[in-house]
């Protein structure tokens, strides 16, 4: 290893490792060390003079690596264990040194290594990483088709996490076909609020059938729901709740759910952090006519603007009479503060699923695979054979066709 790798490596990473090798023995007793260190010094006196200065060099560097290690070890402690630094430690670094940036980034992420194992908060709001970039990224990068979702899902998301103070809890509704990505947003979502994504503690998951599949208990779930819903908002000051299937949810339950994504009085529980995602099929109908008639008329379906599909979403929920979450009174009470409508997956749309699905699993792909995977799908209407009639849902399956 040259010198100058050597000197690379002494970086904030390896401050730490020196620290522990230098204080507890590491290879040799402290004495040895030093009388190997007298005897290098005592060959450099007598090497020419470029060699002293080298030493000096050499020997600064080591010294002030030492010490820094130090620092960085009692910065790390405080960090994680707050009850083993003194008051002066917690408020500043120390006179006269000042932590650098780079350091700053390697501390947190080895603070954030140790509280992966959940020792050093008492609640889940360690968990909580609000990259917003990456989600603007990801949805741009794999969500397809989708224009309006994006924009809608990210401003709404943005906004309220930058909100200091909001009035309520966020309640976003997403509407279309099956296959569209109201589940892969949904995901998105919690992968990029929270370190753990859907298994964090702040996160709750609730599919219809599964979790609510007879209503003759409906009176034991809503206990059941309302307990998880309040414990899951104690736990974390930023809580998100999923609901998928919600068109197949009991009215009970939805009266449930209503006081937690109304405003919060004073003196009752708040949950103005919440996030709150409900996932339906309902609308799906009307957003296809809607888009249609864009392509019938030699427009594209960007140029849908969003407030006519809202109007056709509410429409189509008013008229459900019989349905629970068009009648819980959702919308008279003005509990929703975004419909996001799912538009159908065009021909095209899925060869980018199929890619990203040979992607994922790291397998080559042609063109003419992909047209293969898309061929496989279902599309309608009869005459046209314009829109996936399963979105991108099962494209991932198809795939299994090209494995050798």
């Amino acid at each position: 290893m040259g010198r100058g790798t050597l000197l690379s490596c002494l970086g904030p990473a390896c401050c730490l490792l020196l620290l522990l090798l230098g204080d507890n023995g590491g290879l040799g007793s402290s004495g040895k060390q030093r009388g190997l260190l007298e005897e290098r010094q005592s060959a450099v006196t007598e090497a020419a003079p470029w060699g002293r200065a080298r030493y000096e060099a050499v020997k600064k560097q080591l010294g002030t690596v030492g010490a820094l290690s130090k620092q960085y070890w009692q910065y790390l402690a405080c960090k994680v264990w707050q009850e083993g630094c003194g008051k002066e430690e917690r408020t500043s670094p120390g006179p006269g040194w000042s932590l650098p940036l780079v350091g700053q980034d390697y501390l947190e992420i080895l603070s954030a290594w140790y509280c992966s194992f959940g020792k050093c908060c008492k609640t889940g709001d360690c968990q909580i990483i609000n990259n917003i970039t990456g989600l603007e990224l990801d949805l741009h990068e794999h969500l397809h088709g989708q224009h309006l979702a994006k924009e809608i899902v990210i401003r709404a998301v943005r906004g309220f996490l930058q909100s200091p103070q909001p009035q309520k809890a966020l309640v976003l509704s997403f509407h279309g076909w099956s296959g569209t990505g109201k589940n892969f947003v949904a995901r998105m979502v919690a992968a990029h609020l929270y370190r753990d994504g859907l298994k964090s503690e702040c996160v709750r998951v609730f599919i219809a059938l599964f979790h609510f599949p007879h209503h003759k208990y409906v009176d034991s779930y809503k206990v059941q729901l309302e307990k998880q819903i309040s414990e899951t908002v104690q736990l974390c000051k930023q809580s998100l709740f999923i609901f998928d299937e919600a068109e197949k949810l009991h009215f009970g339950l939805l009266e449930v759910i209503k006081p937690f994504m109304a405003r919060s009085d004073k003196g009752q529980q708040d949950n103005r952090r919440s996030i709150f995602l409900f996932l339906s099929n309902i609308g799906g109908s009307a957003i296809n006519e809607v888009t249609l008639d864009f392509w019938r008329a030699g427009r594209a379906r960007e140029e849908i603007p969003v407030e006519l599909l809202e109007q056709q979403l509410q429409l189509e929920m008013l008229q459900l009479a019989e349905n629970g979450y068009a009648r819980s009174h959702l919308l008279e009470e003005n509990l929703v503060d975004f419909f996001v409508p799912f538009l159908p997956l065009e021909y095209h749309h899925v060869k980018l699923c199929a890619r990203d699905a040979f992607l994922a699993r790291g397998l080559p792909y042609t063109e003419a695979a992909l047209d293969e995977v898309a061929r496989m799908m279902v599309f309608v209407p009869k005459e046209e054979k314009l829109f996936s009639a399963q979105g991108c849902k099962s494209v991932s399956q198809r795939i299994n066709y090209f494995l050798p």
